[in-house]
């Protein structure tokens, strides 16, 4: 009989996890490290041979509670890269520990940590044959192929991550300049060789200061191994540097140190010595409140559960940290598509005033100025690498025409749009000001007729604020920026109608180019979190096919309306390139927006002449597929 341990276990490591709320690009999390990423491939105290934990794993982090002791009824807390895909809504399982393996056969999971490793062990769970090997004491042995002997060429779309360097510290391999080198070339090795079977994006995590815990603390050995993590990480950072490619190197130093000068606000006890105590007591002093056996036993309360390994609290920190990063684009790529609303907006609007004008232009030599109200509403599906967003806009348009002749007319207008976006799980928010300058030619002989605009645009892109959780703290970074835009619009049309039926039915051709630029910026402050975000650059091509149709319902008022479909050509997914600005010398490139390939436009509006050179408008415009765009105009036009 068999147990059904894969079930459970999954079930197990999700639990009390969050849930995962947004589409990403990744298929798969791959994982390669020590006891910092171990998500269970030792046997529990409580094997299910004895009635107890049904993951069968040790994990190197607190148990769940409320008694926090081994007696096959609580399990251990999940680790950082468990709770990171379970952001990502993907799982990271380890290899079915000894026990279970043995009864039950099933399949290994993605998660090839192990407590203890080394980095050269690392490195053989990644490329050697039987280079993955579990050794649980008791003569309990059991060994699996490094990762690439059984996947010699990687899915490109998965996501690796990979941590080590501690256990060298610990065990006194890395002592000076030159075995931290070798050590962090193991480690270098492993990333080298991922990327070699075709891996695209890969996370390295650097080394906490292991000098900075209770084993440091009660060992002596507190600044040797300190001097010693700083050596290794030291040497892994410059060994990534010259390997280069898309790896995305994180600051768990920086980010402990934040989070222990601000020990309560992340839910620790701020008069505890956290770095002196820990809550099990295992190779460090057991805190007299918070920890196992202490008058309020909590290990929320504090960083390390035991000597070296830190809370779940500490792990979920970790977690958001990472997931924070890799979510950045799904939010930052949007930048441009607010410029690409604001632009739309600004010509819709145009259109609007063109298609009410359609037949009834002002005297040859005469000028007709019109100024207009608007407002827009934009949605942001969540999908692959895409943020929920709402975006809101308002805008004020002014502009004039001039009739040359018979046939031609020429203008200009100035469009100024306040927008707002908020995105993401934590509702970050991003303004923009747009500033838009428009000159358009209009054609019309006969049933012919044609529209034509150039338009240019400064943006004012101010109170970027990025936000995110770190456990229970939301932290926002923020930046400004500025960008530009040009476009080029034309549209052909023929009207089909007969003059004297008061319908004017006219099916036209579009054709559309345009370019938003989005400078580069840096988010405010030194801290673990803020980013360097490269310049964006958001290129349109579309072709269109539509319908305008007025009809004069009276001498004073005529209704409009237009139904089209473009084609984009721009329609690929964009690289969005960053890097953490407390990590000298990283850049990485992470997916981002995908434009829609097709949308659907459509307007409905109402002219009224309110006296002979004076008219009122009202327009409805709509544009979009899965991300739609609403919008609203009131307009007032006069002849001069």
């Amino acid at each position: 009989m068999t147990f059904p341990i894969k079930a459970l276990t999954a079930a197990v490591l999700l639990a009390g996890l969050p849930v995962a709320t947004q589409a990403n690009p990744y298929s798969q999390l791959v994982i390669f490290g020590d006891s910092l990423s171990d998500s269970g491939q030792f046997p529990d105290t409580g094997s299910p041979l004895l009635g107890g934990n049904p993951t069968g794993g040790l994990r190197f982090t607190n148990r769940t509670g409320p008694t926090f002791l081994a007696n096959n009824s609580e399990y251990f807390d999940a680790v950082a890269p468990q709770r990171l895909a379970a952001h990502l809504g993907l799982q990271a399982l380890p290899s079915t520990p000894i026990l279970p393996q043995a009864l039950t056969g099933n399949a290994d999971g993605s998660n090839y940590a192990v407590g203890g490793y080394r980095t050269d062990q690392v490195l053989a769970s990644i490329t050697a044959a039987n280079g993955s090997v579990v050794n649980a004491g008791g003569g309990l042995v059991r060994t699996r192929n490094g990762y690439l002997i059984d996947v010699p060429r990687v899915d490109p779309d998965a996501l690796f991550y990979v941590n080590g360097g501690g256990n060298d510290v610990l065990q006194g391999v890395v002592v000076d300049p030159a075995s931290a080198a070798t050590s962090a070339a193991n480690l270098v090795a492993g990333v080298a060789a991922l990327q070699q079977a075709g891996a695209r994006t890969i996370i390295v995590a650097d080394l906490p200061d292991v000098g900075l815990t209770p084993a440091g603390f009660a060992t002596g050995m507190r600044a040797a191994w300190s001097g010693a993590a700083a050596l290794y990480n030291d040497a892994l950072a410059s060994q990534l540097t010259a390997l280069g490619g898309n790896v995305i190197r994180l600051n768990f130093r920086g980010l402990l140190h934040e989070v222990q000068g601000d020990l309560a606000s992340y839910g620790f006890d701020p008069l505890v010595s956290q770095t002196d105590v820990c809550f099990s007591g295992s190779s460090c002093l057991a805190d007299p409140t918070w920890g196992l056996g202490g008058t309020s036993a909590n290990p929320g309360r504090l960083l390390f559960n035991d000597g070296v390994h830190p809370t779940a609290a500490v792990q979920q920190i970790t977690a958001d940290y990472t997931y924070a990063i890799l979510a950045a684009p799904w939010q930052l790529s949007l930048l441009p598509e607010m410029a690409m609303a604001s632009l739309n907006g600004h010509q819709q609007q145009l259109r609007s005033e063109w298609q009410a004008d359609r037949g009834a232009w002002q005297a040859p030599g005469q000028w007709r100025s019109f100024v207009a109200a608007s407002g827009q509403r934009q949605r942001f599906q969540r999908s692959e690498a895409v943020a929920a967003g709402d975006s809101d806009a308002y805008g004020l348009h002014l502009g004039g025409s001039y009739r040359l002749d018979d046939n031609w007319r020429l203008g200009l207008a100035l469009g100024l749009q306040e927008q707002n976006l908020e995105a993401g799980e934590a509702d970050s928010e991003y303004d923009l000001r747009s500033y838009l300058l428009s000159a358009f030619g209009q054609y019309q002989n006969g049933r012919v007729w044609a529209d034509g605009s150039l338009s240019l645009g400064h943006l004012d892109y101010h109170d970027l604020n990025r936000q995110f959780a770190l456990g229970i703290v939301e932290r926002r970074e923020t930046g400004d920026t500025d960008g530009q835009l040009w476009a080029l619009s034309g549209r052909l049309g023929y009207d089909l109608a007969n003059a004297g039926t008061g319908w004017r039915v006219s099916p036209f051709v579009s054709a559309d180019y345009a370019r938003v630029d989005v400078d580069g910026y840096r988010e405010r402050g030194q801290s673990s979190t803020a980013l360097d975000v490269a310049d964006q650059q958001r290129d349109s091509r579309r072709l269109g096919l539509g319908v305008q149709v007025n009809y004069q319902l009276s001498p004073a008022t005529q209704v409009f309306a237009e139904v089209a479909r473009e084609r984009e050509f721009e329609d690929d997914p964009r690289q969005l390139r960053m890097g953490l600005g407390s990590v000298t010398g990283n850049r990485f490139e992470l997916q981002g927006h995908a434009p829609a390939g097709g949308q659907t436009l459509a307007s409905l509006g109402v002219s009224h002449a309110l006296a002979e050179a004076l008219q009122l408008r009202a327009a409805y415009q709509f544009r979009g597929t899965d991300d739609r765009q609403h919008g609203i105009g009131l307009s007032l036009n006069w002849d001069l």
